[in-house]
């Protein structure tokens, strides 16, 4: 299975690359896919690519349901 997730873009750097925040983790990605991109924006992050921009409110909804799932996930597990 494959997934893409949303991150908060923290800094441009050169040549198309960026490094975007994932819960606290820095991760740096390449921006070549996406068009227009500034920090504070949100991308779906794939495999070290920014795929798209994604709309603030859509990235924290989606963001909330998975770590709903992240908590419902361990909560089972201490079962």
């Amino acid at each position: 299975m494959c997934l893409a997730i949303p991150a908060r873009v923290a800094e441009i750097l050169e040549g198309d690359q960026a490094v975007v925040d994932l819960g606290g983790v820095r991760k740096d990605v390449s921006l070549a896919l996406v068009d227009d991109v500034a920090v504070g924006d949100y991308v779906i992050v794939h495999v070290g690519y920014a795929l798209n921009k994604l709309d603030p409110e859509e990235a924290e909804r989606t963001l909330a349901l998975f770590a709903q799932m992240g908590q419902q996930a361990q909560e089972q597990a201490q079962q």
